[in-house]
């Protein structure tokens, strides 16, 4: 099972997948987008990244943790994204960690990388008026509670200002 916990069986990188994720992780060690931190986790698969709350936004001084789960075409396939434990309030954010961004799925290209994927996050968050969740918060997550991943949503993206 992969680390992702939504019933996915882990597959082995290719070796595409692979050269460019460590191509990543070095960059990321050498130049590490502000407000993030990389956790070392025991595989190149599955990053843990500590989420800082930018100076100035509702999220200032909060401390969030995003999972990164990269499928086997990495990065002519999306990542698998998600906030863990209790993921920020913000309308775009799920109770269940799942974020709804438009470059986690229909918007993905093979030339974005986990930093830009990180700098769309905080870059979402700080632009948030309001601490809220979606208005169909409930309805959402009680239809995944049987392990649906978010990338088998149909995602409507109509709100840009949040």
């Amino acid at each position: 099972m992969s680390s992702s916990g939504y019933g996915q069986k882990e597959k082995v990188l290719s070796r595409i997948a692979a050269t460019r994720l460590q191509k990543e992780l070095t960059e990321w060690q050498v130049n590490p987008p502000c407000g993030f931190e990389h956790k070392v986790t025991e595989s190149l698969q599955g990053w843990i990244i500590q989420v800082h709350g930018a100076p100035g936004t509702l999220y200032e001084g909060e401390t969030f943790h995003l999972q990164v789960d990269f499928p086997e075409h990495y990065p002519m396939e999306a990542p698998l994204v998600v906030f863990m434990q209790i993921p920020p309030l913000h309308p775009h954010i799920y109770s269940n960690g799942h974020i709804c961004l438009d470059i986690l799925y229909d918007s993905w290209s093979p030339a974005m990388t986990v930093s830009s994927i990180c700098i769309s996050i905080l870059s979402m968050l700080s632009s948030s008026k309001v601490k809220a969740r979606p208005p169909d918060n409930d309805r959402y997550v009680r239809n995944c509670r049987n392990g649906r991943s978010p990338k088998e949503t149909r995602w409507w993206f109509h709100d840009d200002k949040v």
